[in-house]
């Protein structure tokens, strides 16, 4: 008996999480070690309670409008060396850097996210008996664009 077809899925080794290098023509680099990554987007919202009118006893309804967006992203993982000057490069530069947020489909189809991110934490643990860990959380700076890309 022949599998039914499954839905496509993304795997963990193609959810990437890239840097540019700042130059002109950047090229990006996926500082290794991830063991979990995360990529947020969202939005906040201004709210205004709107009576209900002419009959003010009814309840009114909120109505959104959005303020602003934001994206973030954050990963753990083992502490790897060549990593290590990536992140100290990206914690000290006072400007955003340049980052994209990719996930590759088995078929080669890809959602793409580029924007300027601020590396907002990059912490170092040890647990005796372990190896050294290391998590980072990004936090966006402007605009992040999303494009769908078709093999």
């Amino acid at each position: 008996m022949a599998r039914p077809p499954r839905a496509p899925t993304v795997q963990f080794s193609k959810f990437y999480v890239r840097l540019s290098d700042g130059a002109v023509a950047p090229a990006f680099i996926a500082p290794c070690g991830f063991t979990s990554k995360s990529f947020s987007r969202s939005k906040t919202f201004g709210e205004t309670n709107v009576p209900a009118c002419p009959d003010e006893d009814k309840p009114s309804w909120t109505e959104r409008d959005v303020q602003s967006m934001t994206s973030s992203i954050s990963g753990d993982g083992v502490l790897m060396k060549s990593a290590v000057a990536t992140w100290e490069a990206a914690l000290a530069s006072v400007e955003s850097i340049e980052c994209e947020v990719e996930l590759v489909y088995p078929d080669g189809d890809s959602e793409l996210y580029t924007g300027f991110y601020h590396l907002e934490s990059f912490e170092i643990t040890g647990t005796k008996g372990e190896r050294v860990t290391a998590s980072i959380a990004m936090q966006s700076d402007g605009e992040v664009t999303y494009s769908r890309e078709t093999a």
